[in-house]
């Protein structure tokens, strides 16, 4: 029961997401301009730095852990979460803040 609401929803979403941009294609509204482009490159190679950075930090905390500290090796399971958390956070938070301050 779980597996198809999960799909229904996902279903709901993209039917959504998808009625959302045709209504805006219809309203005559650009979908990307040179300014969204612009934050939105920046806030990507922002993000991806800090992706770098994070799976270093988790890398080393598990050697680390693993070989001086003995500490459990860390669930790939639960890595690949907060990276990915890590991810969609610092993409939304560099886009905001990108778009707040103006020029570029």
């Amino acid at each position: 029961i779980i597996l198809i609401l999960n799909a229904v929803i996902i279903i709901l979403i993209a039917m959504f997401g998808i009625w959302t941009v045709q209504k805006n294609k219809k309203a005559g509204y650009p979908m990307k301009d040179e300014r969204t482009q612009k934050i939105q490159g920046k806030a990507a190679l922002g993000t991806y730095y800090i992706n770098l950075a994070f799976m270093v930090s988790i890398l080393i905390l598990n050697i680390v852990g693993n070989e001086f500290l003995n500490l459990p090796e860390l669930e790939t399971g639960w890595s690949v979460i907060a990276i990915m958390l890590v991810s969609g956070f610092s993409f939304g938070l560099l886009s905001w803040y990108y778009a707040k301050k103006g020029e570029l």
